[in-house]
């Protein structure tokens, strides 16, 4: 499988009451929060029968999560053959923040781009959260 992006995983931002921030939308544009935010739903194109997640955060203002960065937000890149593209990375030169972690839904490293934003690569095993989302609702 070729090294590269499959498109957006998550988009994860800075706010002084995450609570706040989910009822907000929840209330406001219907978002269906939990713990860690809101996830939407989407239909793979390369296989319509399977579903994609993206993941939506508010997070605490003085998180470091987000460290080296010091912007208020962070993407999440859905990726796939993370180890290939962390060497090719590498290879060109671009910061590598740490080393891949694995969980039972996927692989995750961090990089920089060229602006200074904390990019979160995720290589996504998205039949766990095919179970959990299908008991949820």
């Amino acid at each position: 499988m070729e090294p590269k992006a499959t498109g957006i995983g998550g988009i994860f931002f800075k706010t002084h009451d995450p609570q706040a921030s989910k009822e907000w939308y929840a209330s406001h544009l219907g978002f269906d929060t939990d713990e860690y935010g809101a996830v939407f739903r989407f239909k793979k194109i390369e296989d319509p029968n399977e579903t994609g997640y993206l993941q939506w955060s508010p997070m605490k203002a003085d998180t470091n999560y987000f460290e080296p960065s010091e912007k208020d937000f962070m993407l999440n890149i859905r990726v796939q053959n993370i180890e290939a593209l962390v060497e090719m990375l590498k290879q060109s030169g671009v910061s590598i923040c740490d080393e891949i972690v694995s969980y039972d839904y996927g692989k995750f490293v961090h990089i920089m781009d060229n602006d200074g934003n904390k990019l979160e690569l995720w290589e996504p095993v998205d039949s766990v959260f095919d179970l959990y989302y299908q008991n949820k609702h």
